[in-house]
């Protein structure tokens, strides 16, 4: 992932120097350096990963400023006072680099940089919920037999009689129904029209599944399902 940063430092020569460390390092994008502490702070942004920032400088200092400095952004202090680095850690800053800074000791306080921010984007992948499925796209669906949760494959239900707080799943080729806690009008929002129909307060049916209509009854392997009176005209319509 690539690192979005920016310098604070009084001093243009430390500045340029920051500035040809961060163009050799592939994974850091460099957003701005600033001379004025107070200039610097309204563009610290959310997408901005880190900040070098220097100590002592005129006006405010490093430490004073990086209390205005909130996460997700983190900070590796550059300064050529070593008194500072106790409070450095206070402030909870990434690293501390002793000026005169060479590359390698550079690149490893960024590379701790990397590495929390991808730890970062890791737990946040794993915590994010599953992106849902549109219902016409949908081929199975899972529903609460017991103390699991069973997947059920669309094609294969025939219909779904209802029984209180409890439904049951008949599926082609097996005999036995899936017995699930659920209601009707749940099993109602997952099996969506037209491909099932709630034809009957306690029956759901697989409109391709149904092999004959006689009047207001349908059979489907073997079992004859009432189509309620106020349900007709539309089973009708979608029948076509």
């Amino acid at each position: 992932m690539k690192l979005n940063c920016i310098i604070i430092d009084d001093e243009p020569l430390a500045i340029k120097l920051l500035k040809g460390f961060v163009e050799r390092t592939p994974f850091l994008e460099l957003r701005a350096t600033y001379l004025d502490p107070m200039e610097a702070l309204t563009a610290i942004t959310s997408d901005i990963h880190l900040v070098f920032l220097d100590i002592n400088m005129p006006g405010i200092t490093g430490l004073e400023l990086s209390k205005f400095i909130h996460q997700p952004t983190r900070i590796i202090f550059t300064t050529a006072y070593k008194e500072f680095a106790f409070e450095s850690y206070e402030v909870q800053a990434l690293d501390y680099l002793l000026k005169p800074i060479s590359y390698t000791k550079f690149l490893n306080a960024v590379n701790r940089g990397k590495e929390h921010f991808e730890q970062v984007e890791a737990v946040a992948a794993a915590n994010a919920p599953a992106p849902k499925v549109p219902a016409e796209n949908q081929d199975y669906i899972f529903v609460k037999c017991e103390f699991k949760q069973v997947r059920v494959d669309l094609d294969n239900i025939l219909f779904v009689s209802g029984m209180r707080d409890y439904v049951r799943i008949h599926l082609k080729g097996q005999k036995l129904p899936i017995t699930a806690l659920s209601t009707m009008k749940a099993m109602e929002e997952k099996l969506k029209e037209p491909r099932f129909m709630r034809v009957h307060r306690s029956y759901i049916v697989a409109m391709d599944k149904i092999e004959s209509v006689e009047r207001n009854c349908i059979s489907i392997n073997g079992e004859v399902i009432p189509v309620s009176s106020i349900n007709l005209d539309h089973f009708n319509e979608l029948l076509k």
